[in-house]
């Protein structure tokens, strides 16, 4: 006998972001206020000489672009596919997450060569501007980050935007802290200095975001998910003899995909596939399950894996 194919309509889920619509409001006042605040850090810091300030403004631009992205991924999500896209366009939330990785590295790197171009000249930094503009950051930033801290514990989306405006709140305590030892002490070097290490700040998580998009756009399989205890857990399925071609890949930032084969002596009934896809959503997160049936009679030559 011939291998039976299933490809069943309650094999497969295909979730939206989880997102609530509320919080296009939230995403909306926390890029304004972001980027208002990027604009008046970046002309303070050139205008007075301190590249702490045009570092930690490259930083909030980065914040910004960030929440664009996770608003994007929350407006994508929930688009319905074409004859094209059957898809949607979930996976451009990927790419997005690629080229903010990219644009904060050549940004990262611009800053860092003119720190270290600043750090043998005498130039006087008003260490008092810098605390000043940097304690208006800390308030802004925690302010984005408390918008966002109601869904942070729902969906990864928002707990990205939420932890980014977190740690940037502690990124401008650190400018605030270089402005105090330089108004005590006088010493111009010191914020050069600072905006070096705000930068090995950024790109050390940028790094992650760069690493985390490229492995995504080339479909691999997303962290925190083993391939080993998915393929288990098909396995223990009732009535399943073998499983081969597993695949399990990123639909978008928040959404994954499987494919399988399963082999079996009968095709199941209802039931087999709403609890193959409860399991899986449950205990992986995987919430796009298509499964294939493979009868043993077709697998007699050991064709099937």
């Amino acid at each position: 006998m011939s291998a039976g194919h299933a490809h069943h309509h309650h094999g497969h889920d295909h979730g939206h972001s989880h997102a609530p619509a509320d919080f296009g409001r939230a995403f909306a006042i926390g890029i304004a206020l972001n980027l208002a605040f990027v604009v008046v850090e970046a002309a303070v810091g050139f205008t007075r000489g301190s590249m702490a300030l045009v570092a930690d403004a490259g930083h909030n631009l980065s914040d910004v672009l960030g929440l664009v992205v996770a608003w994007a991924g929350v407006a994508i999500g929930k688009r319905r596919g074409g004859p094209r896209f059957t898809y949607g366009l979930r996976g451009s939330t990927i790419l997005a997450a690629l080229f903010n990785a990219l644009f904060l590295l050549v940004a990262m790197g611009a800053i860092a060569l003119e720190a270290v171009r600043r750090i043998g000249e005498d130039v006087a930094v008003p260490g008092a501007t810098v605390m000043i503009v940097a304690g208006i950051g800390i308030v802004v930033n925690g302010a984005t980050a408390l918008l966002f801290a109601r869904g942070q514990k729902g969906d990864i989306n928002i707990r990205g935007a939420y932890l980014h405006m977190a740690a940037d709140a502690g990124v401008s305590a650190g400018v605030v802290v270089a402005g105090f030892v330089i108004q005590m002490t006088g010493l111009a070097w010191i914020d050069p200095a600072v905006s070096l290490v705000i930068v090995a700040v950024i790109l050390w998580g940028t790094w992650g975001l760069l690493r985390d998009s490229v492995s995504m756009s080339l479909l691999a399989v997303p962290e925190g998910i083993d391939v080993a205890a998915v393929d288990g857990t098909l396995r223990a399925l009732p009535g399943v003899e073998r499983v081969h071609h597993v695949h399990i890949w990123p639909l978008s930032t928040t959404e994954t995909a499987l494919t399988a084969h399963v082999v079996m002596p009968r095709y199941p009934g209802l039931a087999f596939f709403e609890a193959a896809k409860h399991r899986l959503e449950h205990d992986f997160g995987i919430g796009h399950v298509t499964l294939q049936v493979e009868l043993t009679e077709g697998c007699a030559e050991g064709d099937c894996g």
